[in-house]
């Protein structure tokens, strides 16, 4: 497994998934805000504007206001490699603010499920990510485009989180 610190809670890691189809990220962060307050920050789709880098042109397509639930569906477009990418996703588990799951309808993956999860502990909040996924191609296009462009976007991600959070703002949200 490849691994990447940032500080010492922040790591993300990719591998073989468990079941031995497909891979599996794992992302963990420690931030110095509430649960509540984070998961309010997750809870806006529009706030994936803000946590992509710009070099994937994202956007969220589906109009504003968006009501999460577990059934809502939103719809992204960004690009990747150059190559114009539609994605659909469903929110399948909806908890606040313990975690919630986004699974892809439609898009550039085999399969996509990604739960994020938000435990209180001592000072702030551990925010997790596990996300298991298929690629088509296989190995080879996992090993050389997949993989390295996911820990490319996790680390941005949580490196603005840690901005985010640093910024002397009272919650995450800008």
């Amino acid at each position: 497994m490849e691994r990447t610190k940032s500080q010492s809670a922040d790591s993300i890691t990719i591998g073989p998934h468990p079941s031995s189809r497909g891979y599996r990220l794992a992302a963990s962060q420690f931030l110095p805000q509430s649960r509540e307050r984070l998961f309010e920050f997750f809870a806006d789709a529009f706030q994936l504007e803000t946590l992509t880098p710009g070099w994937l042109h994202f956007s969220v397509l589906t109009p504003a206001p968006i009501q999460i639930a577990r059934g809502a569906l939103i719809d992204y477009r960004l690009r990747l490699h150059g190559i114009p990418i539609r994605w659909q996703s469903v929110i399948s588990v909806w908890e606040p603010p313990f975690r919630f799951v986004d699974e892809q309808t439609r898009g550039p993956y085999r399969r996509w499920h990604h739960e994020h999860q938000f435990e209180e502990v001592a000072g702030g909040t551990l925010c997790r990510d596990i996300v298991d996924y298929e690629v088509y191609g296989g190995p080879l296009i996992n090993t050389f485009f997949v993989r390295r462009d996911l820990l490319k976007i996790f680390r941005y991600r949580q490196d603005k989180l840690r901005a985010i959070s640093n910024s002397g703002n009272a919650t995450v949200a800008t």
